[in-house]
C-alpha cells in the first residue's frame, strides 16, 4: 500500500477498541482514511453500495453480534469485486480453530489485538508498510499470524 492515502475499515463491536485504533492511526507516519463499523452487517451493507471507494484494508474483529468477523469475511471473499482488498482478522483470540478458519476463509492475515497503545501503533505501521504482493505470494500458516 503505497498510495498517498490508505483507505482502512475497522469493524469491531468494542467502542474502546475502535477509539484506540483510530487514535493509533492518527499517530503513525502513514496517512489514512478510516471508516468504523460496530458489526459485520453494517460493513457488508456499506461495501455492497455501488458508488463507494473500496478500502485498501479491512480489519475485522472476530467476535461481534449480528454478523461476526468470519461470516463477514466469507461474504466479502465470495464477491470478485472485493478480491484486491487486504483483510486482517483482528482479535483477542489466539485459538487455533479461529486462526485456521480465518486462514481457510480467505483472510490475508491474523492479528492478535495488541494490549498497549504503543504496540498497537507499531503493529499498524508495520502492517501498512508490508509488501502485500510478496505477502500474498508467500502466504502460509506460518506467515498468516502477524507477529512483532
Amino acid at each position: 500500500m503505497s498510495a498517498d492515502l490508505v483507505h482502512i475499515i475497522l469493524t469491531d463491536d468494542d467502542e474502546d477498541d475502535r477509539l484506540l485504533f483510530s487514535e493509533a492511526l492518527d499517530e503513525i507516519s502513514i496517512k489514512t482514511n478510516l471508516l468504523l463499523f460496530a458489526h459485520g452487517q453494517k460493513l457488508i451493507d456499506y461495501l455492497f453500495q455501488p458508488e463507494i471507494i473500496l478500502p485498501d484494508m479491512i480489519f475485522l474483529d472476530l467476535n461481534m453480534p449480528i454478523k461476526n468477523g468470519l461470516q463477514s469475511l466469507i461474504d466479502i471473499r465470495s464477491n470478485a469485486r472485493f478480491k484486491d482488498i487486504h483483510i486482517a482478522m483482528y482479535s483477542t483470540s489466539l485459538a487455533d480453530k479461529d486462526i485456521n478458519e480465518a486462514f481457510t476463509s480467505g483472510a490475508n492475515m491474523y492479528v492478535n489485538k495488541p494490549n498497549c497503545f504503543n504496540l498497537l501503533k507499531e503493529t499498524l505501521e508495520q502492517i501498512l508498510q508490508l509488501n502485500w504482493k510478496n505477502h500474498k505470494q508467500n502466504l502460509s500458516k506460518e506467515t498468516f499470524l502477524f507477529r512483532i
